[in-house]
């Protein structure tokens, strides 16, 4: 199979509006505008961390070593929001499974991250930076207090 072995029926159908597309393929993946500011207010706390960290599964957006503290910052429509989620009208029998394979692979991610001894957050594009930060950094000051966590080891 030319198409990296996936089936048929996992490809993407051909888009109905170019607008759209392309509208689709400027959108940021990492580094987007939420991200921005809660790093810079972690980073004004004087908190120092690694950003989309590609040691660990899913790449956090920023993940803090020494704590072993990972955070992602999800999109709305990405990730399914419940305020604010909104199911395209166009291919919506493809988005539905790309969508939620997006939040299965969220929770896939999420075990393989805990498995390793890492505690894991994940903060929604809307909440207020601010208020991430506090709860980021709360989060980050006891990891660092208590004694360090095993990972799990399976035979």
């Amino acid at each position: 199979m030319s198409d990296g072995g996936r089936p048929h029926a996992d490809r993407r159908p051909p888009p109905l509006s170019e607008a759209v597309s392309n509208q689709m393929k400027r959108m940021r993946r990492a580094s987007t505008k939420p991200e921005l500011l809660i790093r810079r207010e972690l980073h004004r706390r004087g908190l120092r961390f690694r950003i989309n960290y590609p040691a660990l599964p899913g790449r956090p957006d920023i993940a803090f070593t020494r704590a072993r503290l990972a955070v992602f910052v999800d999109g709305c429509f990405w990730h399914r929001c419940p305020q604010h989620a909104v199911m395209p009208k166009n291919n919506r029998d493809w988005w539905e499974a790309k969508l939620a394979r997006n939040v299965e692979r969220d929770r896939e991610k999420d075990v393989a991250l805990s498995e390793l001894g890492w505690e894991v957050r994940h903060y929604w594009e809307h909440e207020d930076p601010a208020a991430v930060a506090d709860e980021v950094e709360r989060t980050w000051r006891h990891l660092l207090t208590m004694p360090p966590r095993r990972c799990k080891i399976t035979t």
